[in-house]
């Protein structure tokens, strides 16, 4: 299927008259008529009931229109896309982030990298969390975003620090302990619990749930996968929980900082020798965003 097929296509679907759809399209009625019969063998149907004197569109032919002109909008768009960058040259930073606590902060990054580097065109790629190790290691990511104890560690890598997180207890705005300025570990363990035990979790975080589940009684114990599902959970009034404070303020949740805990550094990971321009200028933004 080509472009020529779906324009002559929906020439003659919008004018039901191939003489007119070869005028409008500039070429010849006979090349129209090819295009047609050529799309009909690929599609094995017929798309027009033709005669002497008419063309209507067949059934299986009004169903393919919609789908024939959303195609070639499609095909449109990438082809113009193409040729633009391929003369803007566009500057491709590929960037992995682990979850919900990159994106807020990269939100502000790229938009003074967009502000401050010419066709600066940002790749982004937030997936599972072992994944993005994979692709680390590969090659397949400049740089990658995370809690310093999850990232890959490697002699020839260097840890950019961006801020300190503090690890906090979650729960929902209307429980009584909500109203503290902070939360101690023995304070959760006569309250519902929320565990989860993920990749994507700073290691420090998984220990004191395994610590807190260990001693509080099973049936205040609710296990799930990801810090996604803690989050549903709390606030359905399922328990408590411990996760690293979000960037971004949720009404319907409360996060008490817990006492006796170090604030888990963040940031990022990358070559420790920059040859790329493009990175290096990046992570400078990504420095004094983080610092603003």
């Amino acid at each position: 299927m080509n472009i020529q097929q779906l324009e002559s296509f929906i020439r003659v679907a919008e004018t039901l008259n191939f003489a007119r759809a070869a005028s409008l399209l500039n070429v010849t009625q006979s090349a129209v008529s090819r295009q047609i019969h050529s799309l009909e063998e690929e599609l094995n149907t017929k798309l027009f009931f033709r005669t002497t004197r008419t063309v209507t569109l067949t059934p299986e032919g009004t169903i393919f229109l919609e789908h024939a002109k959303h195609i070639l909008g499609q095909l449109k768009m990438a082809t113009a896309k193409i040729r633009h960058h391929s003369n803007a040259h566009p500057q491709v930073l590929t960037i992995g982030c682990e979850g919900e606590n990159d994106l807020p902060l990269m939100t502000d990054i790229l938009r003074v990298c967009r502000e401050e580097i010419a066709d600066f065109h940002p790749f982004l790629k937030s997936i599972p969390h072992r994944s993005l190790w994979d692709l680390f290691y590969q090659g397949e990511l400049d740089v990658l975003f995370g809690f310093q104890e999850n990232l890959p560690t490697k002699s020839q890598m260097h840890f950019t620090e961006l801020r300190k997180i503090p690890l906090c207890c979650v729960l929902p705005a209307g429980h009584p302990l909500a109203q503290n300025r902070q939360i101690a570990l023995d304070e959760l363990l006569t309250q519902h619990f929320v565990f989860c035990d993920s990749y994507d979790l700073p290691a420090q975080v998984v220990e004191l749930q395994h610590r807190i589940a260990r001693r509080i009684v099973p049936e205040h114990l609710h296990i799930c996968e990801s810090s996604q599902v803690i989050l549903t959970l709390v606030r359905a009034g399922y328990g408590c929980s411990l996760l690293p404070a979000p960037s971004l303020h949720d009404p319907s949740l409360v996060f008490l900082p817990l006492k006796g805990t170090v604030p888990l550094p963040y940031g990022m990971i990358h070559s420790k020798n920059v040859a790329s321009p493009l990175l290096k200028q990046f992570l400078e933004i990504a420095l004094r965003v983080a610092r603003q």
